[in-house]
């Protein structure tokens, strides 16, 4: 079983990982590729290095996020989570993850930076 997951605000899909209130995670059959359960849960204050930790602790094989500063991506890839950053657009987490083990999940795969996804500048030490 895989263990994916998704930042969202106000149950929907955050484009930025920083600014997640939630965190929809979702454990995956890889062989059926298909959904197995999900929970719908709360990430401690975000700090510097407290996101990635946390998901690390819940589990996490893999991430699925729009915006996500540097320290974060090489903390979660240290922690041997694989990072799919750069999604856009507003599908529902259940759906990007669906396409995810579809293997055709859009993503441009660049993180949060200075002229980056929404001004994410002030972001910089996720």
């Amino acid at each position: 079983m895989q263990k994916i997951a998704v930042p969202t605000v106000n149950g929907k899909f955050s484009q930025h990982f920083g600014g997640a209130d939630r965190f929809a995670i979702f454990e995956v059959d890889e062989k059926a590729r298909k959904i197995v359960s999900s929970v719908d849960a709360v990430p401690p204050p975000h700090a510097e290095g407290s996101f990635p930790t946390w998901l690390k602790e819940q589990g996490v094989n893999a991430i699925l996020a729009g915006g996500m500063g540097p320290r974060a991506i090489t903390m979660l890839e240290e922690f041997g989570v694989q990072v799919v950053a750069g999604i856009a657009g507003n599908a529902a987490p259940e759906t990007l993850v669906r396409t995810f083990i579809e293997g055709s999940l859009a993503a441009s795969g660049e993180p949060c930076h200075d002229q980056g996804f929404h001004g994410c500048h002030d972001h910089g030490n996720e």
